[in-house]
């Protein structure tokens, strides 16, 4: 790992990112009458994509826009700008972790399909989500109040029972909720600007039709290596991640592949005890826990790397240590093409492998010192459901981790490190767990979420008896 990389500056990342931010700060107050400050926010859009194809398109959009006479097309084309410049720093940066661990860079995928490259149901629903995106970016963040917000709810309502729509109705509801959860904005301490507008331009885009595309699926039979599981916990629901490499059965190149699995959950059941939701669905995870890997079987997989996994497709192989799987292959293997739409700095999240440096406290966070540069560790992203702890990677000499952006700066996720006990290397990951486990602490989480949900189906069973 070159830790100069990562630190030094990337050509033109601040300048990209200085227009979204000003096109950000123009929502905050709404385009319906945008004032000076606006208008040059809407214009430094424009002058930003000035040099590609989408250049005649962005400009007349921000010509209207600052006049406030912007309509539904010249809104998705402002949406569409700030996504191509998102997606260009996205760029920048896989680029330079591809550079920094000697790995092949991405493969080069199809572009994404333009409006109109496919036939997307639900065509009228689509104009009126459409319709009501627009509405807010008149009236912004601080314009919001109850009308405005509930006028999603029908549109939500048509498009969840069809199937093609309801990935979009999802993104819909949650929007509408978090700003339902915010009127009125007018009294708002505190705006979530960044993450608004991009609920907005991600919702806005996905309205015209044939922009979801033709999701590609292939089958692949071969060894899956674990690396480690990345788990995302919320009041009502968890998601456990598995980062691994897959070896083809042909011999072909290995590729950096991720399986995910979710349930809604109580917000009773923390900890360790979120496996025993998690547990049923996906087996990958006792291989995960077992510290095994796993033999597939035309297990079917997107162009972007994601299994659809299929327990009838897998069974448990031989024993694969994940950090004899990083050294020997995550520097070779490649990495999956992103789509068009999902090329944003939020969504980095590479397996690299450190080791060699030095932890320590820096400014009240935990750094890992390489040869003299530092890089962040997001000990916040580590899970609770495992033995992995802030102490254990504070204490590590090896860790297998997600490389992210955030902030200006690039930050670890720890996902597995090594220490050394006794003159012997030990191991701590944050999914050992994952399969069951003798640990105390986990029989304890275990037991607890046990109870509690058998305490919630009691209950729920005599209300339904009543």
């Amino acid at each position: 790992m070159r830790g100069d990389l990562l630190s030094d500056p990337v050509e033109g990342l601040g300048e990209a990112l200085a227009a979204v931010d000003a096109f950000d700060e123009a929502l905050v107050a709404g385009l319906l009458r945008p004032g000076p400050a606006q208008a040059a926010a809407v214009a430094g859009l424009a002058d930003a994509v000035a040099g590609t194809p989408l250049a005649a398109r962005v400009a007349e959009a921000a010509g209207r826009a600052s006049a406030g006479a912007a309509g539904e097309d010249h809104f998705v084309a402002l949406a569409a700008a700030r996504c191509a410049l998102l997606g260009s720093v996205h760029d920048a940066l896989t680029r330079r972790i591809d550079e920094a661990v000697g790995r092949p860079a991405a493969e080069d995928g199809a572009e994404g399909p333009g409006p109109g490259a496919a036939v997307d149901p639900g065509t009228n629903l689509l104009a009126a989500a459409r319709s009501w995106l627009c509405d807010l970016a008149r009236g912004g963040w601080r314009g919001i109040d109850h009308e405005l917000v509930t006028g999603a709810v029908p549109v939500v309502s048509a498009m969840l029972p069809d199937p093609g729509l309801r990935r979009r109705a999802t993104l819909l509801d949650g929007f509408a909720a978090e700003l339902a959860a915010s009127c009125p904005g007018a009294t708002l301490e505190r705006v979530p600007v960044r993450r608004w507008a991009d609920l907005w331009s991600r919702a806005l885009l996905l309205t015209v039709p044939g922009s979801a595309g033709d999701r590609s699926v292939a089958p692949v039979t071969g060894r899956l290596l674990p690396l480690g599981v990345d788990v995302q916990e919320h009041a009502t629901a968890v998601q456990a991640q598995v980062h691994a490499v897959f070896e083809p059965a042909d011999g072909g190149t290995p590729r950096l592949v991720r399986a995910g699995v979710s349930a809604p959950k109580p917000d009773t059941v923390v900890g360790a005890g979120l496996w025993q939701l998690l547990r049923p669905r996906m087996s990958l995870l006792g291989a995960v826990s077992e510290g095994r890997s796993m033999e597939l079987d035309a297990m079917p997989v997107t162009a972007e790397g994601d299994l659809l996994w299929d327990d009838e497709r897998a069974r448990p192989g031989e024993p694969a240590d994940a950090f004899a799987t990083a050294r020997v292959m995550l520097s070779t293997a490649a990495a999956s093409r992103v789509a068009p739409l999902d090329r944003h700095p939020v969504r980095i999240a590479v397996p690299v492998l450190l080791e060699g440096y030095t932890a320590r406290s820096e400014e009240g966070r935990l750094v890992f010192d390489l040869a003299g540069r530092l890089l962040a560790v997001d000990t916040d992203r580590v899970p609770a459901a495992g033995p992995l702890t802030p102490e254990a990677v504070a204490a590590s000499h090896s860790c297998v981790g997600l490389l992210r952006w955030d902030a200006g700066e690039f930050l670890l996720q720890p996902l597995a490190v090594e220490a050394t006990v006794r003159k012997k290397a030990v191991a701590a990951h944050a999914g050992a767990w994952a399969g069951g486990t003798t640990d105390k602490a986990g029989v304890r989480a275990e037991k607890a979420a046990t109870d509690a949900v058998a305490v919630l189906r009691e209950r729920a069973g005599r209300l339904l008896r009543k």
